[in-house]
């Protein structure tokens, strides 16, 4: 591995250092003291961290615990962990959905609650409407994920086709006194969009006429009940903080550029849009950048799927996209990854391309543009030695994407 490589891989990781859940949970918790005995429910990509990182904290506090994380993220918890499925639901996600609904029912009335959330909490659980099943569930998640659209708007999408999202487990826990502490993946860090807002009020910021949904989803969100009030009396007793967004993630990458000697480039704007496009103008702003500087980026793009997908995911099409934009450029990197240490379906975290990452792949027979097309740049960056694989991070709050040109 070249130096500029192993560098741009310890930027990630220290981004990646900064925002565990283990790590923010704990600092928060050990700076307030917190009522005891607490009832603990972690949900999310990070769950087993962030119930770490409150086992830390509070010990014997917590009297007792519910975890559910993505199938392959479950740690060695004092407390059994329940797996789902993401970023499609599956049977266990309603397994665990009917598991809360029986754990807060054991719940002593006035007993304290900590809840620790984090993407990929809109699929993990669920309540679903009566007339609802899962076939629909999935149907209508493949729907949205297929569609190109942001997180905010497939997450307005998701809380209305819920009995737990959009406040309505605040619902269920009141009159409970209720600590969230929350690690964002959504841009603007707003509460009502992380894991589709399970303990707060909807801000209605997404018109869902605007959306134009298919006739089959559309009548399902008919189904759900209606979600509480911003003025229901559910929500007085939650305290809601975010203890991990994007920003710290970036800042840290580029203090750790700069303990390294390198000039840095943040860049304010938050990067979204099409992963392709994007891949294409960032690989141009780094081309024109000073070079020895490390650019950073921070944000989440979107990908509209073909109707058979091949493998990978927006950060493998957006740094795909940028190798072709790069191509035969010498002495220039780029790395995109998502935080959570996978993208889209896949196990892989993103990848690390350069100017030689086109000649490599056709050198093993692969079409860069057809891959693109047909949503399949990891097969490609497979075949490059471009791909990054982290397993699973303890963290969630989108991605992250570097670049140096010497």
């Amino acid at each position: 591995m070249s130096p500029e490589r192993r560098l741009l891989l310890e930027i990630y990781q220290a981004a990646l250092e900064a925002v565990n859940g283990r790590r923010v949970v704990s600092e928060f918790l050990r700076g307030r003291p917190v009522a005891s005995p607490q009832y603990l429910v972690a949900i999310g990509k990070a769950a087993c961290a962030m119930a770490r990182g409150a086992h830390e904290a509070l010990g014997e506090h917590i009297a007792d615990a519910l975890i559910v994380t993505k199938h392959g993220y479950a740690e060695s918890l004092p407390w059994p962990v329940h797996e789902a499925g993401h970023p499609l639901p599956d049977e266990d996600s309603l397994t665990a959905g009917r598991r809360l609904a029986e754990f807060v029912a054991a719940m002593p009335s006035q007993a304290g609650v900590l809840v620790l959330l984090s993407g990929g909490a809109s699929t993990l659980i669920e309540v679903l409407p009566p007339g609802v099943g899962l076939a629909d569930w999935q149907e209508a998640n493949h729907l949205l994920l297929a569609s190109g659209l942001d997180i905010v708007a497939c997450n307005a999408v998701r809380k209305r086709l819920s009995c737990l999202k959009g406040g309505r487990l605040a619902q269920m826990l009141a009159p409970r006194p209720v600590l969230c502490l929350a690690i964002s993946d959504v841009p603007g860090d707003d509460p009502a969009t992380i894991g589709s807002g399970p303990l707060v009020a909807e801000t209605a910021t997404v018109a869902l006429d605007a959306l134009d949904l298919p006739p089959f989803l559309a009548d399902l969100l008919k189904r759900a009940p209606p979600m509480p009030a911003a003025d229901d009396a559910c929500f007085r007793r939650v305290h809601f903080e975010i203890v991990a967004r994007l920003t710290d993630a970036t800042h840290a990458a580029a203090a750790a550029a700069r303990r390294r000697g390198r000039d840095v480039r943040l860049h304010p704007d938050f990067v979204h849009g099409d992963a392709i496009a994007t891949g294409v103008r960032l690989a141009r702003q780094l081309l024109a950048a000073t070079p020895g500087t490390v650019q950073v980026w921070g944000g989440e793009t979107t990908v509209r799927l073909p109707a058979h997908p091949g493998r990978g995911g927006r950060n493998q099409s957006l740094a795909l996209a940028a190798a072709r934009a790069l191509q035969d450029q010498e002495r220039v990197w780029l790395l995109a990854a998502g935080t959570d240490g996978t993208d889209g379906p896949t196990a892989d975290a993103g990848a690390l391309v350069d100017g030689e990452t086109i000649a490599r792949g056709e050198a093993e027979g692969l079409d860069p543009d057809e891959a693109l097309h047909r949503a399949n740049a990891g097969e490609f960056l497979e075949a490059s030695g471009d791909l990054v694989q982290t397993g699973p991070t303890g963290t969630n709050v989108m991605d992250v994407v570097l670049g140096l040109r010497l």
